[in-house]
Order: structure tokens, then sequence, then C-alpha cells
């Protein structure tokens, strides 16, 4: 009897692994190529056949003639992202955010947006808060020598880029630095 019922188990073992490391993953693997490439792929951009990054994934630019991300406490890392799992009355926060701040000051005017200071939870958010990316509007003019004009132009670039929340209720409007600084990149 207890043969029959090892059999059993090693069969039913068998199957599940099938079903669920195999053919399920396979199946879904399949149906997102066909029905979401884009997604399937990893969101990527892809500039004259060459990925510049995903629209998923926060990237890190530090020079001024970009426009910056939000920190992160992995430093862009995919593998070992993560949040720092500092809370509010964490001394080491507050440092980090005061050692931001004095960074960011000579670019940014206050008061400087919180997530200019804060890392997201991931450490990857590829987005800014609408205020965060005017506020760094004079830092790009300024490393990029552009006229008023331009300037202008820079405003309403920004402007263009600003997301609605998801279905109009999720989440709160935001600008994906990537996408913005490729755009920025384009213009003359």
């Amino acid at each position: 009897m207890e043969m029959k019922n090892l059999k059993s188990c090693i069969l039913i073992y068998v199957m599940l692994t099938a079903i669920t490391g195999a053919a399920y993953p396979l199946t879904v693997t399949i149906v997102s190529r066909f029905l979401f490439p884009d997604k399937s792929e990893g969101s990527l951009i892809r500039i004259n056949d060459e990925i510049r990054g995903s629209r998923l994934i926060g990237q890190k630019f530090n020079s001024p003639a970009y426009f910056w991300p939000r920190p992160s406490a992995s430093d862009y890392g995919t593998m070992p992202s993560a949040a720092s799992n500092l809370g509010p009355t964490s001394a080491d926060l507050m440092k980090a955010v005061e050692d931001r701040k004095k960074q960011l000051s000579p670019f940014i005017s206050d008061p400087i947006p919180a997530d200019m200071l804060l890392a997201s939870g991931s450490g990857l958010d590829p987005h800014i808060s609408p205020e965060a990316a005017f506020s760094q509007i004079d830092h790009v003019v300024k490393a990029r020598g552009f006229s008023s004009r331009q300037r202008e132009e820079l405003v309403s670039l920004v402007k263009r880029h600003i997301e609605k929340p998801q279905w109009g209720i999720f989440g709160s409007p935001r600008v994906n630095v990537l996408e913005l600084n490729i755009a920025l990149d384009s213009m003359r």
C-alpha cells in the first residue's frame, strides 16, 4: 500500500513540475510575446537599433546637462535593488537627506522636492514628480547654454512629458527621466 502512495506522489510531483515549471511559463511567454511584444522584452527604448534603456528602470545621470532621477539606495543596480529600510527617525536617513541637499543646492533652489532627496522603495524608480523636473530646468539651461527661447522650449518639453496618474486615478503625475533626457538630446 505504501509503495502505491509513493508512486502516486512521485507522479503528481512530476506532473505539477512539468505544468508549473515548464508548460505554464512557456505559455505565458509565448502569449505575452504575441500580444505585448514591447512589454515582454522589458519596455526597452531603442534609438537607431541601439538600446538606450528601459522605460521601467531608473538610470543614473550625473551631468548637469541632464535631468537627474531620484536617488537610489542601490546606485541603480538591478540585482541589489532594494530600499534602504531607513525609517523617518533614522539618523542615517537624516544624514543622507542633508548630504543630498548639500549636493543639490548649487543646482536646485529651496525647497528641493522630496523625491530628489528620498530614494524610492525599489531604488530604481524611473520617474520624478513634475515639480522635481521643473526645479531642474535652470541647471540644464545653464549647462547647455540655452537661450531664453530654448528655455521656454524646455519648459514645454517637460510639460509634454508629464504622465497622468494610471487610469486617471492611481498614483500621481510623473515624468520619466530617461524619456525626457532623450527628448532633451534631440532639442536644437
